[in-house]
């Protein structure tokens, strides 16, 4: 494979849905910890804002590394999935802790919600549910978003994984960039050694014919 640059092409990391969901998160564990844990006193707050943050924080640091280091980028990528995976148990931690039930498949209104947040990755669709939801209807949306984000991160650990058997890694490119431009320089210097020759037998004819030893 030709390479004209040793830095992967990689895309914005705002522009990946994955990063969208992990965006909402951070922010609805920002309003859940408002509204329905204590001010102070409960580490929990600090946990669950952290494992969020921590998350999406990942994805950048990952999205950024990308150009340079496939093996950087995936251990961030999976940083931020663990992250958020200890951020689903804080939400199903606090429905056992309250009896509250996580919704499944039986559940009246798992179906729309499922959807719901299967939809929509942009806070601004959550951010009217997020101030009125009661408890429980806040951390199964939570729950959901979580779900559908784990399976984000699966689906995009699986591309990056095609993408470094296509593109190989940093020193791969590197050597291949630079073995191009080796393969380039030395199809011109063949170039010139043949128009030289050419220019040489034309010169030569030219005095032959004017008699010019």
């Amino acid at each position: 494979m030709q390479y004209t640059s040793i830095y992967k092409q990689v895309p914005k990391y705002k522009d990946l849905r994955l990063y969208q969901k992990s965006e909402t998160l951070v922010l609805l564990t920002d309003v859940f910890c408002k509204r329905f844990l204590p001010l102070y006193g409960d580490r929990t707050v600090d946990q669950m804002n952290q494992a969020a943050r921590s998350g999406k924080q990942n994805i950048v640091e990952g999205c950024e590394a990308a150009m340079t280091s496939s093996e950087t980028e995936v251990k961030l990528i999976n940083v931020a999935r663990a992250s958020f995976q200890e951020l689903r148990e804080d939400y199903e931690d606090y429905l056992k802790k309250h009896s509250l039930p996580v919704w499944d498949n039986s559940h009246p209104r798992y179906g729309s919600m499922l959807d719901f947040c299967r939809q929509n990755n942009d806070y601004a669709a959550y951010q009217p549910l997020a101030e009125k939801l009661s408890a429980e209807e806040f951390c199964n949306m939570a729950l959901t978003v979580c779900h559908f984000t784990d399976k984000m991160f699966d689906s995009y650990l699986k591309h990056l994984e095609e993408r470094f058997k296509e593109d190989g890694g940093i020193k791969e490119r590197m050597h291949a960039v630079r073995t191009g431009y080796r393969q380039k320089l030395d199809t011109r210097m063949k170039d010139l050694e043949e128009e030289n020759n050419r220019l040489r037998t034309e010169n030569a004819e030219l005095k032959r014919k004017l008699g010019i030893v």
